[in-house]
């Protein structure tokens, strides 16, 4: 009965899942605290491990999820589940796509689609900081309570040189999620 649920689950992301792994985030997120099977620190756990290993972030996270739950079985019921509904669309589409290809009606489906993209990713955004950013760190435990700790202001200080290093020094996601995986082993392992 689990791996139906599971299955289910994930199916329901991948079919209603727009926009990609990141937009996908906030209903893995709904999803598995529904469900029960993390609390939202795992989450955050999971939202960086589904990034720096390879492949897409959804499947990478559906995998992630039903491994946690229920083992190998468990994530390959959740990796299926996510995955089948694109693969179903994708045979559809490319079977009509030449079709509709040019229709007012299809090109404002996507004019409707692209923003609801962006706001789906600034909602896992916002899912992800509060946990890693807020519940547990300087802003939660220490600014308050009148005493600041060093090892509370590294997750700040690493998000906010992340931001420069992408954004002013336009280096690639990978070094910059290495070195700061590295800096976080170092400061706060």
């Amino acid at each position: 009965m689990m791996y139906i649920y599971l299955f289910t689950m994930f199916f329901r992301i991948g079919l209603f899942g727009f926009g990609g792994g990141l937009a996908m985030l906030p209903l893995i997120f709904q999803s598995v605290q529904d469900f029960g099977v993390m609390s939202e620190r795992e989450f955050s756990d999971l939202v960086a491990l589904s990034q720096v290993t390879p492949g897409p972030i959804a499947v990478n996270a559906a995998t992630y999820v039903g491994f946690n739950y229920s083992g190998f079985l468990g994530a390959a019921v959740a990796t299926l589940g996510v995955c089948l509904p694109s693969f179903v669309m994708i045979l559809i589409v490319m079977k009509f796509i030449d079709r509709f290809n040019d229709s007012r009606i299809v090109q404002g489906a996507f004019v409707g689609i692209r923003p609801v993209t962006v706001g789906m990713i600034a909602a896992a955004v916002i899912f992800v900081s509060e946990s890693v950013l807020v519940k547990g760190s300087l802003i939660s435990t220490k600014l308050f309570t009148g005493g600041l700790d060093y090892y509370n202001l590294i997750p700040i200080a690493l998000f906010a040189i992340t931001i420069v290093l992408v954004g002013v020094f336009r280096m690639k996601p990978i070094r910059v999620m290495i070195i700061m995986g590295i800096a976080g082993a170092l400061l706060c392992g």
